[in-house]
């Protein structure tokens, strides 16, 4: 089926997400919170959209909206423009010093008023991506904490907690660098805890935690291999061409 996203027809199959229509029609939404890799949040609304269907309009956040039979989406309408310039202020008030915020609101031509003496500190947008990450390695070693302009992010009540298991995937989806970690040869530190790096059986390059090697062990039936990435793939490979033989 056919939609049109500023003005311009755009195919897709009914149900598609309307944020993933545009970005391969070329058209341009801001997203704050969306990750491909973790799919919809739809916790910052920056992504939002304007969805005129039949006589109506509506706001919609782009990342979880699922496409309709002839809806024509405005992506940078006045209406778009306002509401958008609210959550920019709001997100900026949040984190003040997440220069993310200012840098996505210029390229997508909105300005942030001033309508506040600036805050103290913070780059923390509470997104959810690090919360939703740590989730799905099925950890659950971190949650927002609190309520009002006391949430954060955090280890259950700020203490170290036996259940991260130094995977980092926290810290790398998140798109202010908010959550600190150290890593060299042969150890990484995050949330208050060192963990030892287990290495490559064949290349010996650093590959990740015991722990995490443990619980994708445990996942996979018990293969005790340790092996990188690329010599995984190798050994695939191997494998296959020896089957072929």
């Amino acid at each position: 089926m056919n939609i049109l996203i500023d003005g311009r027809e755009c195919s897709c199959e009914k149900g598609e997400v309307l944020l993933h229509v545009a970005e391969r029609n070329g058209i341009y939404i801001p997203t704050l919170c969306y990750h491909e890799g973790l799919g919809s949040i739809g916790s910052c609304r920056v992504c939002i959209v304007e969805v005129m269907q039949k006589v109506r309009s509506k706001v919609v956040i782009s990342c979880a909206y699922l496409v309709e039979e002839g809806i024509e989406v405005s992506t940078n309408s006045e209406k778009i423009k306002k509401e958008r310039g609210v959550v920019f202020t709001l997100l900026a008030r949040l984190a003040p010093d997440a220069k993310i915020i200012e840098e996505i609101a210029e390229f997508a031509g909105v300005g942030i008023p001033r309508l506040y003496p600036k805050a103290e500190g913070g780059t923390c947008v509470l997104c959810g991506r690090c919360t939703k990450a740590c989730n799905l390695m099925g950890t659950g070693a971190i949650a927002k904490m609190d309520r009002g302009t006391e949430k954060r992010v955090d280890t259950p009540y700020g203490e170290l907690t036996e259940e991260c298991i130094g995977c980092t995937s926290c810290a790398r989806v998140c798109p202010t660098n908010t959550i600190y970690y150290e890593e060299n040869a042969t150890q990484v530190s995050i949330w208050g805890r060192t963990f030892d790096l287990k290495r490559c059986e064949i290349c010996d390059s650093p590959i990740s935690t015991d722990e995490q090697v443990f619980l994708t062990q445990r996942r996979t039936d018990g293969d005790a291999t340790v092996l990188c990435r690329k010599c995984r793939q190798t050994e695939a490979v191997m494998r296959a061409s020896s089957a072929t033989l």
